[in-house]
């Protein structure tokens, strides 16, 4: 979701250095993205102290102008003081605002637009502040990633090692999701929605996800009629951007990957239930969801019978995946 404002933070600044500090996983999302010049990541331990200060020291050595901060937290804001960056701006959260030299109002409207907003007028202050002008909020979000050709070659080998005739469609399903099991459209459904693409497609299905989701691509493997191939934890991030670029279509719950699958340039069909699609819909994908009385809720467990995803049937999802995949794109 920060994309699209680290897209204007290079228009607005041309011609600057621009480094993307971030956690070491995070690197294989940008690994070829032509939005800066260098990314210098880090990894946390479990001491944010020590962690503080190794990445001050980092930074501090670059001799930074400007520290544009996404994240919200009171740490981030901590480690650009304490690395001196002169000019530091931040939304004023979590009591940090004396930390940045330029602290950002909340925009009221942090609750019914999309979350790529909230990034792009943080840039849109930046903006202001340096060259007098807005422009910024003027465009249309872009969420678009480069991947390049030797690492799309790679995933192709990636898929045929593991069992992909790359002669068929591949839909990619992700079943999983790391921080919310009401997320989750049930294993049951993905199993029904797998035989269905196999039968009546006779597509190529993969199941993708992080490590952590393995257990439940296992689940859905097991109700599958028609086994699907597993890459669950298989594949490492940068590995995994590589594999959604190279395949027609991503199936999947409110996660992460739902958001690089249309970045990369692929179809993308969530299945949305306690979230807010509102403001945290993938750009450029397509979703379905039932409309209840209590969603969305944001619940990471449901206290009641979870009825947003039960309601959602395989035939369903089954038929808009299809109907997408008629529709042409250029790729």
């Amino acid at each position: 979701m920060s994309i699209p404002a680290l897209r204007w933070l290079r228009r607005i600044f041309p011609d600057a250095l621009i480094t993307l500090h971030t956690r070491g996983w995070a690197e294989g999302i940008f690994r070829d993205a032509a939005l800066f010049d260098e990314i210098l990541t880090f990894d946390k331990t479990k001491s944010k102290i020590k962690d503080a200060l190794v990445q001050a020291k980092a930074l501090k050595k670059h001799e930074f102008d400007l520290a544009v901060l996404f994240p919200n937290s009171f740490e981030t804001a901590l480690v650009a003081k304490m690395a001196k960056i002169p000019r530091r701006f931040g939304y004023s959260k979590e009591g940090r605002s004396f930390l940045l030299t330029d602290a950002v109002e909340i925009p009221v409207w942090k609750n019914e637009r999309h979350e790529v907003f909230y990034y792009l007028n943080l840039v849109a202050e930046i903006e202001k502040e340096y060259f007098g002008t807005k422009s910024v909020l003027e465009n249309e979000p872009r969420v678009d990633l480069e991947v390049s050709a030797e690492r799309r070659g790679e995933a192709r080998k990636i898929l045929q090692e593991n069992g992909v005739d790359l002669s068929k469609k591949t839909i990619a399903l992700g079943v999983g999701s790391t921080n919310s099991r009401a997320k989750r459209w049930h294993a049951e459904s993905y199993a029904k929605l797998n035989d269905l693409l196999q039968n009546e497609l006779n597509a190529n299905v993969v199941l993708v996800g992080a490590k952590d989701e393995l257990e439940i691509s296992e689940e859905v493997f097991a109700k599958s009629e028609k086994k699907p191939i597993i890459l669950t934890g298989k594949t490492n991030l940068a590995e995994a951007v590589a594999v959604l670029s190279e395949i027609e279509l991503l199936v999947s719950n409110d996660m992460g990957l739902a958001h690089i699958a249309p970045a990369v340039a692929t179809k993308t069909l969530v299945i949305f239930g306690p979230t807010n699609e509102k403001t945290t819909q993938p750009i450029g994908s397509e979703i379905i969801r039932k409309t209840v009385d209590c969603a969305p809720c944001m619940l990471r467990d449901c206290p009641i019978d979870h009825r947003c995803m039960t309601r959602i049937s395989a035939a369903e999802v089954f038929r808009k995946a299809r109907e997408i995949l008629s529709v042409k794109k250029d790729r």
